[in-house]
């Protein structure tokens, strides 16, 4: 549902960090307010203008700067495909360490600025981590460098920490250099299906201690979100037949193929033989394993077909992950807008969970007959006090934006909401970067 609708007149796509400069710099000196934007694949309006704010897409600054083939370290403009440096990437033998549903035209600045997340974080960990030194251009002009394309650099302030994940309000990314992994040479794909939510998380903990060093991904979705995908996705193929509650999609990585087969296979006929796991699959070759992952990939796209989406992502511990649905559904079952009896019938036809198990990220998606204020009252900010009840966070991977940051008192105390207009301040003392966004109303 499209929940955010920009009100901007003018776009500009500058091609160098140059050209950012003498931007920011001659909108400091009017007042003018800017809006960054890089793919535009946001779900929270991060990057959508509000009261006609400059736009400047960074979609014309792509080019790769330098790859390292020895170390694996990558310089690029901001601008750059996530899928795109991903298959740049693959012919040299490397791959970017995340993965998401929008890579194909989501952008590596834009996943920097919101510290995007995706299937590969188990493995490879978040951007604070993989992000070793960027490029920003501040309000006033100056560009600056944050630090170097090293493993180790212990000399200063870490200050790119600050920029990862702070939505373009502090500064403009315009390139990065990011540490890439090893591509694997033995890559498995499995999908299983379990009884119970209690099930997915013993998988998960024997996956984690048998499979320790090769496991790169452990995905999550419910029955309803493979109805779904079946529903709306032509030619998906549905790996086995048994109809289970709940799904798992794990994927292993290694170097040696024998070894990896091997240990894959003692641990799924473990799980089978104790009846965690009612059903399962392997995929035998690249063709299969892109079968799997399909059906995890299309969720997304499934619910859209369906109707209006509200989409939250959230992240509490994980034995929580799947309580957030089951509370969800009774309250909007008691409010009389969801008929748990499957039919599809309320003005909340389904609410449905999936994730990235791995990191306690629960992505909470309801599809619905339009967008409604009674739907919109029952949700928030009784979700958000949920979140806040388990000690959670209110935006795993999506930010904040115009959507979360109203709300940000649920995640945040008011001395660290401080400390961050504090550091806004210290930036961007006009605040002319994204404004309206990423704080609560003061």
């Amino acid at each position: 549902m499209r929940r955010f609708k920009g009100r901007g007149s003018l776009v500009l796509r500058p091609r160098t960090s140059q050209e950012v400069s003498s931007v920011l710099r001659y909108c400091n000196e009017k007042n003018i307010a800017v809006v960054p934007q890089g793919g535009n694949t946001g779900l929270v309006g991060g990057s959508v203008p509000v009261h006609d704010e400059i736009v400047i897409s960074l979609q014309n600054m792509n080019e790769i700067r330098h790859f390292d083939d020895v170390s694996g370290i990558l310089t690029c403009d901001a601008g750059c495909v996530l899928e795109v440096l991903d298959n740049y990437l693959a012919d040299r033998g490397y791959m970017m360490p995340l993965d998401l549903g929008a890579k194909g035209s989501c952008q590596i600045g834009g996943n920097v600025a919101t510290n995007a997340g995706g299937l590969r974080l188990l493995r490879y960990g978040s951007l604070h981590g993989t992000v070793l030194s960027m490029e920003v251009v501040l309000p006033d002009g100056r560009i600056v460098e944050l630090g170097q394309p090293l493993r180790k650099d212990n000399t200063g302030f870490d200050l790119k920490q600050l920029f990862i994940g702070s939505e373009g309000t502090l500064g403009i990314i315009t390139s990065v250099s990011i540490l890439t992994p090893r591509r694997s040479n033995a890559v498995n794909v499995a999908m299983l299906g379990v009884p119970t939510f209690e099930g997915v998380q013993q998988v998960f903990k024997q996956a984690k201690n048998e499979l320790n060093e090769i496991l790169s991904a452990f995905e999550f979705f419910d029955n309803t979100c493979l109805q779904l995908v079946k529903k709306h996705i032509p030619n998906v193929r549905e790996p086995f037949s048994t109809e289970t509650p709940f799904y798992v999609v794990l994927e292993t990585s290694g170097s040696n193929k024998d070894h990896d087969d091997e240990k894959l296979a003692t641990f799924l006929d473990k799980v089978m033989s104790e009846g965690t796991v009612e059903d399962g699959a392997l995929a035998q070759d690249s063709v299969q394993a892109a079968s799997i992952w399909n059906i995890r990939e299309s969720i997304t796209e499934s619910l859209a077909k369906e109707g209006g989406n509200y989409k939250y992502d959230l992240s509490v511990r994980v034995p929580k992950l799947y309580e957030i649905v089951d509370r969800m559904q009774d309250r909007l079952a008691a409010a009389g807008l969801f008929a748990k009896d499957g039919s599809a019938t309320g003005d909340v036809k389904h609410v449905v969970g999936f994730g990235h198990m791995g990191d306690g990220n629960l992505h909470l998606n309801l599809t619905t007959t339009g967008w409604s204020s009674t739907i919109d009252q029952a949700l928030e900010p009784h979700l958000y006090e949920i979140v806040k009840e388990y000690g959670g966070s209110i935006s795993a991977e999506h930010g904040l934006g115009l959507m979360k940051a109203p709300y940000l008192e649920y995640s945040k105390s008011k001395e660290f909401i401080d400390l961050m207009r504090s550091v806004k301040r210290a930036f961007d003392p006009k605040g002319i970067l994204n404004p309206y966004k990423y704080f609560p109303p003061a």
